[in-house]
């Protein structure tokens, strides 16, 4: 059971009744609970949402009288170390993690009806939501047919993916799935899903809570902009989530940031969100809730504030929350949400004291504020999206980097292209992206680029020819406005047609480039650009051969596709040449805030209300696919996109208790800021990788890879993928990139899958060493998944990334940290040595110092601490038993 149905006890005895328009809502009071914990009406709003979630879910057991106590005493220290069971009201899903997923669930149910019992016991409790959306990719451009053609292609390559969703959606209960063409799930989380207050039925009452949610992608962050609190966790617990087991965590510490002034004339709402996110980054704010306040909320509407929230985890907060208050209202209104759920919302907000009140500012751990008067036009790159760098700096930046990877002296090389009257140089832009949930929910930024597009096409630019542009808005409500808004004919003009409905870009779909343009590229080794207005930019990311991806706003994203190039700085230098062959720079055709603020006034109600008119049942081809019957899925053998994984064989046996980690081989040594990407990438599949191998092994040709993130329903495709990316870098070996390590038995190269193959063979435990902010990025699960996969028991980090670190302990790999100012380098650590870990055992307790032995091969021993990141209790269960999917399964079987 989960939720409202897990309540009752009521110690502080706060049940009350709220009347709205007549008809009568139950929930669980802030004020009534004040009465006996004491005034909290300085609690970050986040942190109520939080208590709430508490007091509903009180059960003395998962949920006790000294946990609202510890809520309560927050206030005294600003910080706690108490662990609490959270209960999120529902589950929002897209299909790259969503169908791992399901998999795991169908898997399940395959081993709950081999136990001999009933196979429905696995049934998600709550409701979930599937968006799929990350499955589109940019294969055709600049064309009015690329948006058909690119469904057409998506629906051919994921055939099998989206016959097995929508088995899913048939056997299981509490589970929708949003068919693909219709937008990015966060985008429609905000405009339609999301209701700021939800509710639920128990004993034919109806109980008002906050909506709250976790989502398996990292951005759920963004619904925080509509004053609903959630986050992205791993598919692995999101799984959890949904079968009733809570999410644990310890009470968080919560950072103010305080907002003044208004933007200036010119600056857009992506130059404010990487401000932030530079300004947080420095903070350090990882694993700490973020939330806004101040009078700059004032000037700030609602789209711009669900972009600053998308992008928590790029500043590494768990979320970026803004409270609820009258610009939330009218967004909702906006949106075509009924006239009901608002009234519901500033009620309840109102009577729990979680509306915004400009009047008094709440208590934190700590604050940081800006004026957003001071924000400056930005672009962020070549790599992090906290590496912000002033619009009119980037050229220079350019050429920094040119310098500081040896091409100082290529600063002029060109290099010819094939059947071509121009050629290629280092910082060319070959891909300009308006892409990605960050800024495509943003009418402010779009309306932007469509004014841009208009006024560059009545002067007579156009991108340079070198240039694959393309738009893939989060919703069709998007493409609606810009069409009423009379934008749409100038950006087709300019090669920015409409390409699909999805993450495209930013998630690495953004399809080949030209075959004359990536050959001019490898063969001149340059290093050219991308400018994507999304929130990721790591290496390999975007495109395998596009070394420098800068995020910037949609009206950027034109601009450079016009300019061609990143080498410039666009306050002076000219964009190109007007009909008349004057020069025309970036202000002449820069819209203004009142320009801008009459386009938005395009956007109406009825836009939303008609594009989720039926957002669930598809277009005919979805609506035709076939759906299997069976309470358990049919898996198929010769399928290469949904396989059954191994991770539930032997559940039904007794359970191994922990043991020291004993003569143990490094798979590989990792530098800082390795991402998720890196671990686990989501783009093109190499065909001579393992992973490629296994599919053509399989019948798969080439043409017909698609990628990895389509592919993350087959464990064989994605432990091959691990540690597969093209720029990782494994310091066990010399000025080598890719997804190799040295085997050390026989000391030769090889890929990681392949030694770690040879290292299970032999029954050789493994372990990874690696430094700073280990497992940045997206919540990907497979990250944590592939690691197990490759027979890696441990990963000794100098830090982790929140949600990667418990997607380990998920999946039952120990995640240990160097002591401070410890790591590889400081040990003398290579890679060769065997790794001894001592201590663990049936009581090894929630952040215990353990000790690491390593032997060389020379016979010297290093010897050191490090500390276990497993951080809870619930966590430490969850690793006895191999994993929290195991934990809960066997809690089942054993009922």
């Amino acid at each position: 059971m989960s939720g409202i149905d897990k309540s009752g006890k009521d110690s502080l005895k706060t049940l009350s009744t709220l009347d709205v328009n007549g008809e009568t809502f139950h929930y669980y009071s802030l004020p009534k609970a004040a009465d006996k914990l004491g005034d909290i009406s300085k609690l970050p709003v986040s942190m109520k949402v939080l208590l709430e979630n508490l007091l509903r879910n009180e059960d003395g057991d998962t949920v006790t009288e000294d946990d609202l106590k510890a809520m309560a005493a927050w206030l005294k220290n600003r910080s706690s170390d108490r662990e609490i069971q959270y209960r999120p009201a529902r589950v929002l899903m897209q299909d790259f993690t969503g169908v791992p997923g399901i998999v795991d669930l169908a898997a399940m149910r395959d081993a709950v009806s081999k136990a001999g019992q009933d196979p429905e016991l696995i049934n998600p409790l709550s409701q979930v939501d599937l968006v799929i959306d990350h499955s589109v990719m940019v294969d055709k451009f600049a064309s009015e047919d690329a948006f058909k053609e690119n469904v057409r292609i998506e629906m051919e390559r994921n055939k099998e993916r989206y016959e097995f969703l929508r088995w899913g959606q048939k056997a299981f209960e509490n589970f929708r799935v949003v068919p693909p063409g219709t937008g990015i799930c966060h985008q429609v989380n905000l405009e339609y899903l999301a209701k700021s207050v939800w509710t639920k039925e128990k004993d034919g009452k109806t109980f008002a809570l906050p909506d709250t949610l976790v989502g398996t992608d990292s951005h759920t962050t963004m619904i925080n902009g509509l004053g609903v609190l959630g986050w992205g966790v791993g598919g692995i617990e999101a799984e959890a989530a949904m079968l009733g087991q809570p999410v644990s965590m310890l009470i968080p510490e919560v950072v103010g940031f305080r907002l003044k002034g208004k933007l200036p004339e010119g600056v857009t709402a992506t130059d404010l969100v990487l401000t932030v996110t530079q300004m947080l980054r420095e903070q350090g704010v990882v694993g700490k809730f973020v939330e806004f306040y101040g009078p700059g909320l004032d000037n700030l509407p609602l789209a711009d504030r669900a972009t600053i929230s998308n992008m928590a985890p790029e500043y590494g907060a768990t979320c970026g929350f803004f409270p609820v208050d009258q610009e939330t209202l009218n967004y909702m209104r906006l949106s075509g949400r009924d006239e009901e759920t608002i009234a519901l919302v500033e009620a309840y907000t109102k009577a729990q004291g979680m509306w915004r009140d400009s009047k008094q500012e709440p208590v934190f751990t700590d604050s940081l504020e800006l004026d957003l008067g001071d924000v400056t036009a930005s672009l962020a790159g070549p790599k992090r999206p906290q590496d912000r760098v002033n619009m009119e700096q980037l050229g220079a930046n350019f050429d920094l980097i040119l310098e500081t990877s040896g091409k100082a002296n290529e600063k002029d090389k060109s290099v010819p292209v094939d059947g071509e009257d121009y050629e290629l140089s280092h910082g060319d832009v070959v891909i300009a992206a308006i892409t990605s949930c960050t800024n495509t929910s943003n009418p402010s930024v779009l309306m932007a680029a469509g004014l841009v597009a208009k006024k560059a096409v009545e002067k007579g630019l156009m991108r340079k020819p070198w240039v694959k542009s393309s738009l893939a808005p989060g919703s069709k409500v998007v493409t609606d406005y810009l069409a009423k808004a009379g934008f749409t004919p100038y950006l087709n003009k300019l090669g920015f047609n409409l390409v699909g409905y999805g993450c495209t870009t930013c998630i690495g779909n953004s399809g080949p480039l030209p075959d004359h343009i990536s050959k001019a590229i490898n063969e001149g080794d340059l290093t050219v650009s991308s400018v994507l207005s999304g929130n990721r930019n790591f290496e390999g990311r975007v495109h395998p051969d596009v070394k420098a991806n800068w995020l910037a706003s949609p009206p950027l994203v034109v601009a450079y596709a016009l300019a061609g190039t990143t080498r410039t700085d666009l306050q002076k230098d000219p964009l190109g040449k007007d009909k008349d062959g004057n020069d025309v720079f970036l202000k002449d055709i820069w819209p203004s805030s009142q320009e801008i603020a009459n386009a938005v006034r395009a956007v109406d109600g009825d836009m939303f209300r008609k594009e989720y008119g039926e957002v669930f049942k598809g277009d005919e081809e979805w609506r035709a696919i076939k759906v299997a019957e069976g309470n358990t899925y049919d898996w198929q053998d010769d399928s290469t996109y949904v396989k059954n994984p191994p991770f539930f064989e032997g559940i039904d046996k007794p359970l191994a208790a922990p043991s020291d980690i004993k003569d143990a081989r490094v798979l590989a040594v990792f530098g800082d800021s390795i991402t998720t990407d890196h671990i686990s990438p989501a783009g093109s599949i190499k065909p001579d990788s393992p992973a490629g191998k296994y599919l053509q092994e399989n019948g798969v040709a080439v043409k017909d890879f698609n990628s990895y993130g389509s592919r993350r329903g087959n464990h064989e495709v994605m432990m091959r993928g691990t540690f597969a990316n093209i720029r990782i870098k494994n310091q066990m070996l010399d000025d080598v990139e890719g997804g190799y390590t040295k085997y050390i038995p026989s000391g030769e190269q090889m890929a990681i899958y392949d030694a770690a193959m040879k290292y299970i063979e032999n029954g050789t435990p493994l372990v990874v060493l690696a430094g700073k902010e280990y497992g940045t990025g997206s919540s990907r699960d497979w990250a944590a998944k592939g690691t197990t996969l490759l027979g890696v028991k441990a990963v000794i980090a100098e830090s982790f990334e929140r949600i990667h670190r418990s997607n380990l302990v998920g999946m039952g790999v120990l995640p240990l940290q160097f002591a401070d100012g410890q790591g590889v380098e400081a040990h003398g650590l290579t890679g060769d040595e065997e790794i001894s870990i001592k201590g663990i055992n049936e009581d090894l307790k929630p952040g215990q110092t353990l000790k690491v032995e390593a032997k060389k091969a020379d016979g010297e021993t290093v010897e050191f601490d490090v500390k276990c990141r497993i951080d809870t209790g619930n966590e430490m269960q969850y690793y006895r038993n191999g994993g929290i999917l195991h934990y809960v399964l066997r809690q089942m079987l054993a009922a």
